[in-house]
């Protein structure tokens, strides 16, 4: 007994997908946070590190379940305990390079470099 299989408009779709033009990602799209924003998650501040330029605005959001502060080693600036989704902002008027920390949890620290 000989099968016949009609793959027609199977092979056409599988083509036509192969030869599509490949996407790149945008750093939105990525997950890369936008410039003056922090993010404290899994114990951590990402990114480690942000450049900005002077004048600008950071936020600091808290995504983990436990509380988590922003202070900084200073003391130019100092958020309360932010809780989950909470945030804190700053702006950054002089160039310079800031250290930070969470005060309730001193493992997290951030830098950020003002041009």
């Amino acid at each position: 007994m000989r099968h016949i299989i009609r793959l027609g408009p199977l092979l056409i779709a599988l083509t036509l997908a192969s030869h599509a033009p490949a996407q790149t990602a945008t750093p939105a799209a990525a997950g890369a946070a936008a410039p003056g924003v922090v993010i404290a998650r899994d114990f951590m501040f990402a990114p480690l590190t942000v450049t900005i330029a002077a004048g600008t605005t950071v936020t600091w959001t808290n995504r983990d379940d436990e509380p988590h502060t922003v202070v900084s080693d200073t003391g130019l600036f100092r958020s309360g305990a932010l809780d989950t989704n909470e945030s804190f902002s700053f702006r950054f008027d002089a160039p310079g390079t800031y250290h930070y920390a969470c005060s309730i949890h001193p493992r997290m620290v951030g830098t950020i470099v003002v041009r």
